[in-house]
C-alpha cells in the first residue's frame, strides 16, 4: 500500500517513519525544502528518542521518502494522512487553515478513490469541512472518504507509543475506509491493541477529551500539593493512596510548575472554544487552565521565599524543555518560570540537554547558556530545577554545593529528598513536601515522579 504524510512537523514525521517500519510505502511531504532537505541527508529536525534509527533503517529499505511534490504524492497514494499544524488562534480556537489549504490541494489532484485522514488534532467538524472543500473543488466525480484517527504520541516516547499504542481510533462513515485503516494497522494485531471504531465527530473529540482530562489531573495534583505544603501532609504520599486505587490510577500525579508543550495549553483551550461555541462553558477545564496559569506565580513565590529580592541575583536554571526527553519548549513553564525571573532583575545561566538551541529564540539573549549544570552551578546564590532531566537526578550535590555562592537549591521537580538535602546542608525548597517526610513509607520504585505529558 502507498501512503503520503502531509507535514513532517511531530507527528508527520512520527507517524509516517512507524508506518514505514510496518512495511508500507510512505512519502511524507513539506512545502519546506530546507526541511525535506535535511531529511533527504539524514538529519532529523527534532529531538526524538530512537526516531533517528528508524528514519535511517526505512530510507535504506527504499519505504519512506521525503518529498515537496504534494500532487505527485497524493495521486500514487491510497491514503492521504493530513498532519498540519493546528495552531491556536488569539482566541484560542485552533487555524484551520492549513488544513483548508491541504484539503484545495487534495481536490486539485484526486485521480481515483482516496482515504483522507486527520492526523491532526482538529476540532469537531472538520471532517465535514474537509468532505465539503473537496465535493466543491475536485475537478472530476471522484469517490473518497474522509477519516479521522487521532495520534497519542507523547514527546519523549513518541515511537513506542506508536509501536505499542494503549488504542487506536478510527472515525469514519464508510466499511470500506475503516477496512482499509484496520489494514494499515495490522501489525498491530499480535500485540492485541484495542481499535475503537466510531464516527469521524466522536473519534475527533476522544482526542481533546483524553488531553483535557490528563490536564485535568495535573492541575489537581498541583492544587492538592499546595494544600500539603499549609497543612504539613506529603503529596507524594497522597498521590501514592490516590493512585493505588485502579479507578484514578497513578500516572499525571507529580506536582511541579505545571503542563506544557505543544498539546496541552492548545488543546485545553481548544475545547473550551468547542464547547462555547456550541453554547455550553466548560467550566471544569477553564479552571484547569487558570490553575496551571496559577501554578507559575506560586512556583516564583517559592523562588523569592528562598532568594529574597531577585535583581541582580544569579540563577541557575536547569531544564528548559517543558519535559525530559524532548527538546520542545512550546509553552513550557521552565521557560516562563526564567522569563519571569528575568523580569525580575535576576540573572540567569541555564543547561538543558535538548532543548537550548529552541529556547534562544524564546529568551532575552542575556542569558547565559552552559555546557553541564556544574558550569551553571557556578557562583549562583540559587539553583533551580525545572526540568526532570533523568541526568539532574545523579549530579554530584557535593560538589554543586561547592560551586553555588550560597547552598540553596528550589526543586520544582522534586527529584530529590527534603530530609537528604537538609542533611547535605543545604537550604532546599519543592513541591508539596516538608522536611517531615515518613522515609520509610515512601518507596521510590512505586513513588518516584517521571514525566508523561
Amino acid at each position: 500500500m502507498n501512503i503520503c504524510v502531509i507535514g513532517t512537523g511531530y507527528v508527520g514525521l512520527v507517524t509516517g517513519t512507524c508506518f514505514a517500519d510496518f512495511g508500507v510505502n510512505v512519502s511524507c511531504v513539506d512545502k519546506d525544502v530546507e526541511k525535506i532537505e535535511m531529511l533527504k541527508r539524514g538529519e532529523i529536525p527534532i529531538f526524538e528518542p530512537g526516531l533517528k534509527e528508524l528514519v535511517e533503517k526505512n530510507v535504506n529499505e527504499n519505504r519512506l521518502t521525503f518529498t515537496t511534490d504534494l500532487s505527485d504524492a497524493i495521486k500514487k497514494s491510497l491514503v492521504i494522512f493530513i498532519a498540519v499544524g493546528t495552531p491556536p488562534k488569539e482566541d484560542g480556537s485552533a487555524d484551520l487553515s492549513y488544513i483548508e489549504e491541504v484539503a484545495r490541494t487534495i481536490a486539485k489532484n484526486l485521480n481515483g478513490y482516496k482515504v483522507i485522514v486527520t492526523k491532526s488534532t482538529v476540532p469537531v467538524g472538520t471532517g465535514s469541512l474537509i468532505e465539503g472543500i473537496i465535493n466543491k473543488e475536485q475537478g472530476e466525480d471522484h469517490k473518497f472518504d474522509v477519516a479521522s484517527n487521532p495520534e497519542f504520541l507523547r514527546e519523549g516516547s513518541a515511537v513506542e507509543d506508536f509501536m505499542r499504542p494503549n488504542r487506536v481510533v478510527i472515525g469514519a462513515r464508510s466499511e470500506q475506509a475503516i477496512a482499509i485503516m484496520k489494514d494499515l494497522y495490522s501489525p498491530l494485531y499480535l500485540l492485541e491493541t484495542p481499535v475503537v471504531v466510531t464516527d469521524i465527530e466522536t473519534a475527533e473529540l476522544i482526542k481533546y477529551a483524553s488531553n483535557a482530562f490528563l490536564a485535568t489531573k495535573i492541575s489537581f495534583i498541583n492544587e492538592i500539593a499546595n494544600i500539603c505544603e499549609r497543612v504539613g501532609a506529603d503529596v507524594h504520599m497522597v498521590a501514592k493512596g490516590m493512585g493505588l486505587d485502579q479507578r484514578i490510577g497513578p500516572k499525571f500525579l507529580h506536582p511541579g510548575p505545571g503542563y506544557g508543550g505543544s498539546c496541552f495549553p492548545k488543546d485545553t483551550m481548544a475545547i473550551t472554544k468547542i464547547a462555547k461555541a456550541h453554547g455550553y462553558t466548560f467550566k471544569i477545564v477553564e479552571s484547569v487552565i487558570e490553575v496551571n496559569d496559577i501554578q507559575r506565580t506560586l512556583m516564583m513565590d517559592k523562588i523569592r521565599g528562598l532568594v529574597g529580592n531577585l535583581s541582580g541575583k544569579h540563577i541557575g536554571i536547569l531544564g528548559l524543555a517543558f519535559k525530559p526527553n524532548t527538546d520542545d519548549v512550546r509553552e513550557s513553564p521552565a521557560v516562563d518560570i526564567a522569563n519571569l525571573l528575568l523580569n525580575e532583575g535576576a540573572i540567569i545561566k541555564a543547561y538543558d540537554p535538548a532543548g537550548m538551541e529552541n529556547a534562544k529564540r524564546l529568551m532575552p539573549y542575556t542569558v547565559s547558556y552552559c555546557n553541564d549544570a556544574y558550569e551553571v552551578a557556578k557562583d549562583c546564590d540559587a539553583l533551580v530545577i525545572l526540568t526532570e532531566w533523568n541526568q539532574f537526578r545523579k549530579i554530584d550535590l557535593a560538589k554543586v554545593k561547592g560551586l553555588l555562592k550560597s547552598p540553596k537549591i528550589v526543586d520544582l521537580r522534586n527529584i530529590y529528598e527534603p530530609a537528604s538535602m537538609k542533611k547535605m546542608g543545604f537550604e532546599y525548597v519543592s513541591v508539596g513536601r516538608s522536611e517531615k517526610r515518613n522515609e520509610f513509607a515512601f518507596q521510590p520504585s512505586l513513588g518516584e515522579p517521571v514525566a508523561e505529558n
